[in-house]
């Protein structure tokens, strides 16, 4: 008797970021390739408990390459975060004749496939989220798309931060991890770049802009993580704003960029990974292999333990927080 075909679900959870829809194309289009069945399941693990999934051929997925967001939507699922619902989880794969999935999100998304893997249904995690805070990936999917969104919205702030003489605070995402606020910093010749990551004072901020206005320079821009708004009573964007102003007498404005860096066109970079990826995946879950999460490291497609990866302790760049420092006058 021939084996039964092999069918794999794929599902996006958490946060949306760009390159999501890259993956979801990699890996049906890879497992077609190699005769698997492919079921997308929409908005998540929530969408896996009630089972609300489509049967993805290779049309399912064109002209999805270049779209932001997730055709396959996205949902948080806090019925997912205890045993009945990983067990419902697992139910409805063995209903739906899953075989195994891939599970595309942050860190969260991928302690539901690790409790999934443990009951028997092989799960690979993909990293995509824009802060680049997974530990174990040196890069995630959505990072390179959302810095280079937050680069452009900074450049036209310069604009007129330059014709009016002002100071341009901009807070952008970053609740526990300032990578955007770092990477966009430079880029943009930020004059201070504030992040969880690294304490300040409003006093060296201000000692740094007196010392630049000595220079000749009158206008400024200082990118902001909202995770440094969002701890140790320091106030809103809008208040460090206000101190600067008051202590400088150049006036500052205060600008938050929000959601839009969650959208866009992925970059190249987003697109090549995320293939990548996406056919790592399936080679594993092809040969049965489960919990694991596929990761970019030293420029390598790896995968790791779940566990392992989940357990892996996030490192600051702190050297290129210093190369920031350093040229920023």
């Amino acid at each position: 008797m021939a084996n039964a075909q092999k069918a794999i679900g794929v599902l996006t959870s958490g946060g949306d970021a760009p390159g999501m829809n890259a993956v979801v194309r990699s890996v049906v289009r890879s497992a077609l390739n190699r005769n698997m069945r492919v079921l997308g399941i929409k908005r998540g693990y929530s969408g896996l408990l009630h089972k609300d999934v489509m049967e993805m051929n290779l049309r399912s997925v064109s002209d999805t390459l270049q779209r932001g967001g997730t055709v396959l939507y996205t949902a948080r699922c806090p019925e997912f975060c205890d045993d009945a619902g990983v067990e419902k989880g697992r139910q409805a794969c063995t209903e739906l004749g899953i075989d195994g999935l891939v599970v595309i999100g942050g860190d969260g998304s991928f302690r539901g496939a690790r409790d999934l893997s443990l009951k028997g249904i092989p799960c690979i995690g993909i990293p995509a989220t824009i802060d680049n805070d997974i530990a174990s990936s040196n890069y995630t999917i959505g990072f390179d798309t959302a810095l280079n969104t937050v680069m452009e919205m900074v450049d036209k702030l310069r604009d007129t931060s330059q014709s009016h003489d002002r100071c341009s605070l901009v807070e952008v995402m970053g609740r526990h991890c300032g990578d955007i606020a770092l990477y966009a910093g430079i880029a943009c010749g930020a004059v201070a770049i504030l992040v969880p990551e690294v304490p300040f004072t409003i006093d060296a901020i201000v000692e740094k802009m007196n010392r630049t206005l000595g220079t000749g320079k009158k206008h400024f821009i200082i990118v902001v993580a909202e995770g440094v708004t969002n701890s140790n009573g320091i106030g809103s964007v809008h208040d460090i704003a206000r101190e600067i102003q008051a202590r400088t007498g150049v006036e500052s404005r205060a600008t938050v960029l929000g959601h839009v860096q969650r959208g866009g066109v992925p970059t190249a970079r987003e697109r090549v990974l995320a293939s990548e990826m996406g056919y790592h995946a399936v080679e594993l879950l092809e040969k049965g292999i489960g919990n694991r999460v596929v990761v970019s490291r030293e420029n390598q497609i790896v995968d790791l333990d779940i566990l392992e990866a989940l357990n892996m302790k996030r490192i600051f760049n702190q050297h290129l927080y210093d190369v920031a420092d350093a040229i920023s006058i």
